[in-house]
């Protein structure tokens, strides 16, 4: 449930239609239950949170706006080092945000959700090679704008 969530409101960039489409693929879920062949099960459930998340875009024919960073829950030493972890999470959350979706899709699916390249290909319906290939886009996309100064290894000098 939780990496459902985490997948839907990186990709809508809202958390409340994440409960939506959250509760959308849930319930796709359980209707197509019976097809399900037993092989991995969090990457059939990350395709579905993804096919529930296109057709609410196509629902909604809207902008998906940026949301607000979300208050963490993190023990910390001291009111400062908690500021200081909540500013880094919101401004990794805000950058990651701003990554062309199939992209941000892949980023988030393989260094946030751990799935596999060929989990991913099954999320995303594309091919292995596409997967990697937007793993390492996305990657020097997110160093360009966390590190302005930084150079991608695709350019030559």
């Amino acid at each position: 449930m939780d990496a459902a969530y985490n997948f839907a409101r990186y990709l809508a960039r809202d958390p409340d239609a994440a409960e939506d489409i959250v509760q959308d693929a849930f319930l796709r879920a359980y209707r197509a239950f019976d097809g399900w062949r037993g092989e991995a099960a969090k990457a059939w459930l990350l395709a579905i949170v993804r096919n529930a998340f296109v057709d609410w875009v196509k629902a909604n024919r809207r902008d998906v706006a940026s949301a607000e960073s979300e208050d963490l829950s993190i023990d910390p030493d001291t009111p400062e080092s908690l500021l200081l972890q909540a500013r880094d999470v919101a401004m990794m959350r805000t950058t990651v945000e701003r990554l062309p979706e199939p992209f941000r899709e892949a980023l988030v699916l393989r260094e946030l959700e751990e799935l596999s390249y060929k989990e991913i290909a099954l999320v995303t319906g594309v091919p292995m090679g596409t997967v990697m290939s937007r793993l390492t886009r996305a990657r020097e996309m997110l160093a360009l704008l966390l590190l302005p100064d930084h150079e991608p290894k695709w350019v030559k000098s």
